[in-house]
């Protein structure tokens, strides 16, 4: 078995070229005590089996976040037999300021200049075998999305004799480099001396303890090279880091200006004159929220045919599980558990959650391939930066559309650890699939009329509802940024890659895959414990009076002061595990029916809710408290998991619950004034 480490820019096709290569023989997981995932294949060719690790995008081998350490670290201290690095063929200047810093590390590599395509529509042409000639090294064009150039790819495999380029720096501390391999080559064991050497000129702690800890000896302990090394330092009297940085961005752009060609100087035109519509601040903005209206839209009104479809063969299967247990005489609690609580529960949020996820996700993956989701940062960073906060923050919020959760463990992508946890606090404000079919239900009741079957204007009205919901997280942000997470606003590189064709096919397949099925799992997981609690509590009776009902009552004091009643606050409470049951709860205490139950219309559900004093006012303020509450379970565990904190985790139940609690009540002071 051969290992292979595939690196690369940001927006390179990478993953392109991994999934090509290992088809559907891969895995994904986590780096050793990491949070960051990974995706790892096999394949095999000519006789040879190969394992690849695609590695998270890196700019340079001077990490600036977690991934970029882990890219690092990967190249520099695990155990691999090649490195494919891939290129950006339309941005190969900036692309091969990595392959340069690789070659200081192994010898071993093969530079894959991806995207040929791209780059032959804006009339770039690159001279591949004189690339190869200056490198040392194969380079191979490929376009992995059509598959072209992967053959060549594969054969360059097998290749031997690699003689890599050496950036040479100044003569000064070329001098120096070589004093100190003289020291250390016995000591590095199967390091590059080169490399270590260089790294111990421009010292960095954090790097310097990761070489102890794999060498499991301390260099600087040797009397002979601690003394060289600082007597190179008082010779140099330089910023050394400056110098060497400066060095390898000077000898990319040679090496650039040397093999690449422009046949046309507004090979970029097209895109320039699209980005000065989409990022300008007076198309920027509307075009964002357009861009969202249509995805709501799309995803509320192609989920409600799949989910109506689920209910009912789960309501068939329910009925034909019933009569199995009734025909084993199994006793009547047993039955109330297994089908009337955990079965009802259960199937209640896949029905309700999996058709929207499986609808918002694959749109979602789509406006990323396509090249739209950056813009979108850019033309939000300057209000993020007015909080304090990161603009890569507007990734987050727009995952969070499809699940907090996956916005959450998405604030990866933001490498300040104060920003990471303004994003992760706040991303509860952005209404997730689970409660769009709560709000789509209310509006429609309540604020556009059952009969008028006005879709547009439901979702109008939830893209008002959704806007209060940023307005919040920018508020929210910048009090974080002024009071727990104090701090300025760090400077990131937000690269707008090309407009693309979006590959659908495998769109969907990654996006049902990775974020869908992954979600729904967390969520199913905690349904099932949740659905035998809630049926427990609604079966109990004590003076012929529910558990639920006694818990609701003693609630709706408050409840009453916020605009709610108890039933409502319990409600959201037992729907913790999943917002999608919080509606069957309530009907299933204000029926007193004991188990969780479907309504027959929303004509049936809207009597219901007004014979239990719902008006206006109450509409108003379940918005608002579905909107502000405490993430659900698969979120609370998500930020458990990616803060490493109890404490965090809290503050993100406590911080939004607050916040509606405040506005329910201020909006029913303002009704009971008027």
């Amino acid at each position: 078995m051969r290992i292979i480490a595939l690196a690369g820019n940001p927006n390179v096709g990478k993953s392109t070229v991994f999934n090509a290569l290992t088809g559907l023989h891969q895995h994904t997981g986590n780096w050793s005590g990491k949070t960051v995932s990974n995706a790892n294949g096999t394949f095999n060719y000519n006789k040879t089996n190969y394992e690849i690790y695609d590695l998270p995008g890196t700019y340079s081998l001077i990490p600036h976040s977690k991934e970029e350490e882990i890219a690092r670290d990967f190249l520099c201290f695990d155990k691999y037999d090649l490195v494919i690095v891939v290129c950006d063929a339309v941005c190969l200047e900036r692309n091969l300021n990595l392959v340069l810093q690789t070659l200081e590390i192994t010898k071993n590599v093969i530079v894959c200049v991806n995207l040929l395509d791209e780059a032959e529509k804006k009339k770039i042409k690159i001279n591949l075998s004189r690339l190869s000639q200056i490198l040392g090294v194969p380079v191979v064009g490929t376009s992995a999305r059509n598959k072209k150039g992967l053959d060549n790819l594969l054969k360059n495999l097998e290749a031997k004799n690699f003689n890599p380029y050496q950036v040479k720096y100044s003569e000064k501390i070329e001098e120096a480099i070589n004093e100190l391999i003289c020291l250390i080559k016995d000591k590095v064991k199967n390091l590059n001396s080169r490399w270590v050497a260089l790294n111990l000129i421009n010292y960095d702690e954090c790097l310097y303890q990761k070489i102890t800890d794999y060498l499991n000896f301390d260099l600087l302990k040797e009397k002979e090279i601690k003394e060289k090394l600082l007597s190179i330092k008082k010779e140099l009297n330089l910023n050394i880091k400056d110098e060497i940085t400066d060095t390898i961005i000077k000898k990319a752009e040679e090496i650039s200006k040397e093999v690449i060609t422009f046949e046309s100087k507004d090979y970029n035109l097209k895109n320039q004159k699209i980005d000065r519509i989409i990022t300008s601040k007076l198309f920027g903005i509307p075009i964002m929220l357009g861009m969202l209206f249509i995805i709501l839209w799309l995803t509320i009104k192609g989920a409600n045919y799949p989910s109506n479809l689920l209910f009912n063969i789960f309501n068939n299967v329910g009925k034909n599980l019933l009569d199995f247990l009734n025909f084993l005489n199994a006793p009547s609690w047993l039955s109330g558990i297994l089908i009337s609580g955990i079965y009802r529960v259960l199937t209640w949020v896949i029905a309700v959650m999996l058709p929207p996820m499986a609808i918002f996700f694959p749109l979602f993956t789509l406006l990323e391939d396509l090249g739209f989701l950056p813009r979108i940062a850019f033309n939000l960073d300057c209000a993020f930066k007015k909080c304090c906060a990161c603009g890569k923050q507007a990734l987050t919020m727009c995952m969070g559309f499809g699940c907090n959760a996956v916005g959450v463990s998405g604030a990866r992508i933001i490498d300040s650890p104060r920003e990471r946890l303004i994003a992760i606090l706040t991303n509860v404000f952005v209404p997730c699939n689970g409660r769009f079919p709560t709000m789509i239900t209310i509006i429609t009741i309540f604020f556009v009329g059952i009969n008028s079957n006005n879709t547009f204007l439901s979702v109008f009205i939830l893209t008002l509802v959704i806007l209060l919901g940023f307005l919040l997280t920018f508020l929210v942000s910048f009090f974080l940024s002024k009071t727990l997470l104090k701090g300025l606003p760090s400077s990131f590189t937000l690269e707008l890659p090309p407009y693309r064709r979006p590959q659908v096919g495998k769109v969907i397949i990654r996006s049902i895959f990775d974020r869908t099925i992954f979600v729904l799992g967390r969520a199913v997981m905690i349904a099932i414990p949740a659905g035998a609690l809630i049926w427990i509590l609604g079966n109990i009776q004590i003076n012929n009076m529910s558990l639920l009902n006694y818990i609701a009552n003693f609630l709706n004091p408050f409840a009453q002061t916020i605009g709610l009643d108890g039933v409502i606050l319990i409600s959201f409470i037992l729907g913790f595990p999943a917002n999608e049951i919080v509606i069957p709860i309530m009907l299933m205490i204000y029926l007193s029916t004991g188990q969780i139950i479907e309504f027959e219309s929303l004509e049936s559900l809207r009597k219901i809710l007004i014979e239990n004093g719902w008006t206006i006012k109450t509409a108003i303020c379940m918005l608002i408290f579905s909107l502000c509450h405490f993430p659900c379970s698969t979120t609370c565990l998500t930020i458990k998991k990616e803060t490493g904190s109890f404490k965090w985790m809290i503050l993100a139940i406590f911080l939004p619950t607050i916040i509606g609690i405040a506005l329910c009540f201020l909006v029913n002071q303002i009704f009971n004034f008027l």
